[in-house]
């Protein structure tokens, strides 16, 4: 057996005790994994030869011997349906809609989160304006949020939208005013009140579900202020409030380049693993807090963009999440 991607390529050897002769019999013998409906299928297709040739009758009779090679296309993904989710809307016009994002929630279907999507949820709201807009898996969507970081997005909603709205975001506000501003809680207290983090981020080298700073990655750069800082229980600095806006947008780049610097997030299990003792240092309330978290600390509070139709400046803020309002209470308590 041979594969490419999920496509794959069969071969089964004739053995003349499958109990028929019949290609289509002999092959449901032979691949009891395939459906016997699957298995016509791609005999009509011709996706099934002998000796090199395409055999297309499932009733064509094989021989003791002969080689069958099943090509087996790569499966199609299923197209997303629209499922009732609700959505905070923050704004919404015949271009673009601008959600709130909540925790827990995906944005687009993958493996593992095939439905309770962002896209599912989009298209139950939006109707047929969606399809065929950035492709069947991810209509409409010009950039994500990880599951657990709450905040904006914008989503387009015709093939203009998209275009202008994946342009500003390839842009990233370099030539033009797009702007993405995050909220983030990070361990310990950076040395300086302002900073740029320049380093390239490719897939993590042995953990290929994380991304790491690497030599050769692509571009990537986030500027970040201090905003407030947070004492733990022996009154010094354990933890502080930064706005990080992106110049880049790299997946998890926050989370990558804060844990680079030595300032994970709170609450980041995958890039601040090692910073779990630092929970030791909070009060119970903000440690409390921490635990209820459940999630990095990290929402996305700023967008400013273009609108792809009108080239209106366009600005919304949204506040921090109630989860992410009791950390910074409870860390404010520990002062």
């Amino acid at each position: 057996m041979e594969s490419s991607g999920s496509a794959q390529r069969l071969e089964v050897v004739v053995e003349g005790d499958e109990g028929s002769a019949r290609l289509d019999r002999v092959l449901a013998a032979r691949l009891p994994e395939m459906s016997r409906s699957r298995l016509k299928a791609l005999i009509l297709a011709g996706a099934v030869s002998l000796k090199a040739t395409a055999v297309r009758d499932p009733a064509y009779h094989v021989a003791s011997g002969d080689t069958i090679t099943i090509d087996v296309p790569e499966a199609a993904p299923p197209e997303p349906r629209g499922e009732d989710i609700a959505l905070d809307i923050v704004f919404e016009d015949d271009d673009i809609i601008v959600i709130n994002k909540p925790k827990g929630l995906v944005v687009h279907p993958a493996a593992g989160h095939e439905t309770g999507t962002l896209v599912n949820a989009l298209i139950a709201h939006c109707g047929t304006s969606l399809s065929g807009i950035g492709g069947v898996r991810r209509p409409g969507i010009v950039h994500r949020l990880d599951k657990d970081t709450t905040g904006l997005m914008v989503v387009a909603k015709n093939d203009l939208a998209h275009a202008s709205l994946t342009a500003q975001f390839a842009d990233h506000g370099r030539t033009g005013p797009m702007r993405r501003g995050y909220m983030a809680f990070a361990w310990g207290l950076p040395g300086r009140h302002r900073g740029t983090i320049d380093a390239p981020i490719d897939r993590h080298p042995h953990a290929r579900e994380k991304m790491a700073v690497r030599q050769g990655g692509r571009e990537a750069v986030t500027h970040w202020e201090l905003l407030e800082s947070f004492n733990g229980r022996d009154g010094k600095p354990v933890a502080a409030m930064l706005a990080c806006e992106l110049e880049t947008g790299r997946t998890h780049q926050i989370r990558v380049h804060l844990a680079h610097i030595g300032h994970p997030l709170m609450g980041d299990a995958v890039y601040g693993p090692h910073f779990k003792t630092k929970a030791n240092q909070l009060g119970p309330e903000s440690q409390a807090a921490l635990a209820a978290l459940g999630r990095q600390a990290l929402h996305a509070y700023l967008l400013v963009l273009e609108h792809p139709r009108s080239g209106e400046l366009l600005h919304w803020e949204a506040g921090l999440p109630e989860d992410l309002v009791l950390l910074e209470r409870a860390l404010k308590a520990a002062l």
